[in-house]
C-alpha cells in the first residue's frame, strides 16, 4: 500500500515539475527532488528526478532542436562529464541532511546571480567551468540546472534559445548521470517504479507549460525564473535547517 501512495504522490510532484519546467526551460529537478525527498529518502529522489526528467528534457530537445545553441550545448557538456566523478563521490560520502543543505545553497547562489543580472561570457573556459559544477551537482544533488541557467541568462538568450539549448544540456546530462547511478550501485526499486511513472505524465506537463511559455514576454519571463530559483531555495534551505 505504501508503495501505491508513494507513486501518487510522485505522479503529482512530476506533473507540477514538469509543468513548471516546459514554462521555463528549467526547473524540473529544482521542484521534484526537494518535493520527492519529502515522499522518499534524498538519495532515491535524486536518482527518481533524474531518470523521470529525462523524458521531459528530450521532448524539449527534440520539438525545440532548431532554435537550440548546439555548439554551446556541446562544450558545456564536457565540462559536465568532467564534472560528474566529483559529484558521484560527494553523493555517496554525504549525508543526506547535508546533500540537501548543498542543493539549497546551490540554487540560492544562482538565484543571486540572475537577480543581479550578472554578464557571463559566452567563452570556452567559462563554458566548461559552468560545466562542471553542473555535472558536479548533478550527480550529487540532482539539481544540475541552476549554474547553466543563471550562465545562459547571463548571456542574454532570449525565452525560446534559452529553452531550448537548456534542455539539449539537461538531456545529455541525464543520460550521464543515469549511467553514473547504475554504474555506482545506487539505482533502486523506488527510484525506477517513479522513473516510469514519470513517463506518460511529462508529456501531460509539456503542453500545459508551453501553452503559458507562448504567452510570456522576455522580461517577465525572466521574473518566472527568478521566482522558481528563489523558491526552490527557500524550501530547500528550510528542509535542511529543520533535518
Amino acid at each position: 500500500m505504501w508503495q501505491v501512495s508513494t507513486l501518487l504522490a510522485a505522479a503529482v510532484i512530476i506533473l507540477i515539475a514538469s509543468t513548471v519546467h516546459a514554462v521555463t526551460g528549467f526547473g524540473y529537478a529544482l521542484v521534484a527532488t526537494p518535493l520527492l525527498a519529502f515522499t522518499v529518502d534524498p538519495h532515491t529522489a535524486v536518482v527518481a528526478t533524474t531518470m523521470s526528467a529525462l523524458a521531459m528534457t528530450v521532448t524539449i530537445a527534440v520539438r525545440q532542436r532548431h532554435h537550440a545553441e548546439w555548439k554551446v550545448a556541446m562544450i558545456a557538456m564536457a565540462g559536465i562529464v568532467l564534472g560528474m566523478p566529483l559529484g558521484l563521490w560527494v553523493y555517496g560520502v554525504t549525508s543526506e541532511r547535508v546533500l540537501t543543505a548543498l542543493i539549497g545553497v546551490g540554487v540560492l547562489g544562482c538565484t543571486l546571480m540572475v537577480w543581479r543580472r550578472v554578464k557571463v561570457p559566452g567563452n570556452v573556459p567559462v563554458l566548461v567551468g559552468v560545466g562542471f559544477i553542473s555535472g558536479a551537482l548533478s550527480t550529487s544533488t540532482g539539481t544540475n540546472g541552476p549554474p547553466m541557467v543563471a550562465a545562459f541568462q547571463g548571456m542574454g538568450y532570449d525565452p525560446t534559445k534559452f529553452r531550448a539549448t537548456l534542455s539539449v544540456v539537461f538531456a545529455g546530462t541525464s543520460v550521464l548521470s543515469l549511467v553514473g547511478f547504475a554504474v555506482a550501485g545506487e539505482v533502486n526499486t523506488q527510484s525506477i517504479w517513479i522513473g516510469v511513472v514519470g513517463l506518460p505524465i511529462v508529456q501531460l506537463g509539456w503542453f500545459a507549460g508551453n501553452a503559458v511559455f507562448r504567452r510570456i514576454d522576455p522580461e517577465r519571463f525572466r521574473k518566472v525564473v527568478l521566482a522558481a530559483l528563489l523558491v526552490s531555495a527557500v524550501v530547500t534551505l528550510s528542509a535542511a535547517l529543520n533535518g
